[in-house]
């Protein structure tokens, strides 16, 4: 990677580009929203005027820009996943993280038997796909340990249950490690920045290896160039100016899509939340409509990319940030470690939507949404550069609709309730028609009269 490369990270210009954009005319405002509905994405100046207007008609017509661009790119799927924390063993001093370095609380790494565990209890729940967390410890949580924990988690089948993705969220590591983790057969690796802002990134980070702001920021740039073709990024919302760490957002997709061919595969949006031994006190908090524009702003601008809302987000602000382009929903979360098979866990951070996975699904049908566990891109070698390209050409669309449709209905057969099964079997109906190619529709009606009769994990 060069020394230009390293600068896509320019602070005094992102200031600049908020400061100039601040007033955009309102024609100018009308091009870039045409270009978002278009699905032809935004850059990062485009992204900074439509974050910096303080026109309220604007800004409405932005959340409305951003309920149609999710529509057109996703229909109405929404993805549901699950978190799993293997370790809270942590070297680094994160002032707003419960389980930062030398706080005393009794900490835990499971077994291999233990993870089995927590695995089951997520089958239980219907989930298919996880995020695995770990706090960072070299010495006690190395890499073998984590591909260890894939293979256990792969291995796992309980009853109707098997996870089918497993996404991975741990620290910043070496080109040799993301290497491991690509041969594990890792869905996504997700790194979240925290916060784009330097100093900010410095004072909260104090110490342990995560401190090193240029070796985190380029983090993704190793795993890609390890072959992990599917990355997610993220930053921690009230860390700093949520403006400025939305434009660095498109600013490092912008780098990736230069030297990869590709940006990011996900985004994840994540607002502090209180955690137990913090001593961060939040000076930059989004406000609930700042934040509900910034995700509107994101969707317009990435708008093929998963952009993810975990249960740190209550119940109604999780149903509006659906409406302004959110894709992704984790459900039935527990952050800490052991807390699906246990109780009483030390958790990383406060949830706010503490509701089970069926209430969400249950829910989520109600408004018209289809859950879905789908994993098909990612079993077919639908990855990287290769799903961008469909996503963009509109082809990926038509594999989504179907393969939310199957997952839902193997849902509802195997962990529904009555009402469930009725209501998600209706849903189904409906929603077929939705399949434009005849041929595809009816390989989806023979895919779910297979399902009905007892076969599982059928995608197309």
């Amino acid at each position: 990677m060069s020394n230009e490369s390293l600068q896509f990270i320019d602070e005094e210009y992102i200031h600049r580009l908020l400061g100039d954009t601040r007033d955009i005319p309102g024609a100018a405002f009308g091009d870039i929203l045409d270009k978002a509905l278009k699905l032809k994405g935004l850059t990062h100046q485009e992204t900074a005027a439509l974050l910096s207007t303080g026109s309220q008609e604007q800004i409405q017509r932005i959340f409305e820009a951003a309920k149609q661009v999710r529509e057109q790119v996703y229909g109405d799927r929404i993805v549901l996943f699950a978190p799993l924390y293997i370790s809270d063993l942590c070297v680094n001093s994160c002032l707003y993280c419960s389980f930062r370095h030398g706080r005393g609380f009794s900490r835990k790494k499971l077994s291999q038997e233990q993870i089995r565990a927590e695995v089951r209890a997520l089958e239980a729940m219907g989930h298919k796909r996880l995020a695995l967390e770990a706090g960072e410890d070299p010495d006690a949580c190395p890499i073998e340990y984590v591909v260890d924990a894939l293979k256990t988690i792969y291995s796992e089948k309980h009853k109707s249950g098997d996870i089918r993705r497993v996404n991975v969220n741990i620290a910043a590591t070496g080109t040799e490690d993301y290497r491991k983790l690509k041969e594990a057969g890792i869905g996504t690796y997700i790194l979240f920045q925290e916060t784009y802002h330097r100093r900010t990134y410095e004072t909260v980070h104090p110490a342990g290896p995560k401190s090193d702001y240029l070796y985190h920021l380029t983090a993704l740039d190793r795993a890609m160039e390890a072959g992990l073709d599917d990355v997610g990024a993220g930053v921690l919302f009230g860390l700093y100016d949520s403006r400025f760490e939305a434009i660095a957002l498109i600013l490092h997709n912008e780098h990736l899509e230069r030297e990869y061919g590709v940006g990011f595969h996900t985004i994840s949006l994540p607002r502090i939340r209180p955690a137990q031994g913090s001593v961060f006190a939040p000076q930059y908090m989004p406000s609930d409509q700042e934040f509900l524009r910034t995700a509107a702003v994101l969707r317009l601008a990435v708008p093929f990319t998963g952009i993810i809302i975990s249960t740190r987000e209550s119940p109604g602000m999780r149903k509006k940030l659906i409406d302004c382009g959110i894709s992704q929903l984790s459900g039935g979360s527990r952050a800490g470690v052991g807390g699906y098979s246990g109780s009483g866990v030390a958790a990383q951070f406060d949830v706010d939507d503490e509701r089970p996975v069926s209430e969400i699904i249950e829910c989520l049908i109600r408004q018209g949404n289809i859950p879905s566990f789908c994993t098909a891109c990612y079993r077919s070698g639908r990855t990287g550069e290769y799903f961008m390209d469909m996503a963009k050409s509109g082809n990926i669309k038509n594999l989504c609709l179907p393969n939310s449709l199957i997952t839902l209905a193997e849902y509802a057969a195997d962990y529904g309730s009555e009402e469930i099964i009725q209501k998600a079997g209706k849903l189904i109906a409906d929603q077929l028609d939705g399949i434009t190619d005849e041929s595809m529709r009816e390989r989806t009606r023979e895919i779910l009269r297979r399902i009905k009769n007892g076969e599982r994990d059928l995608y197309v």
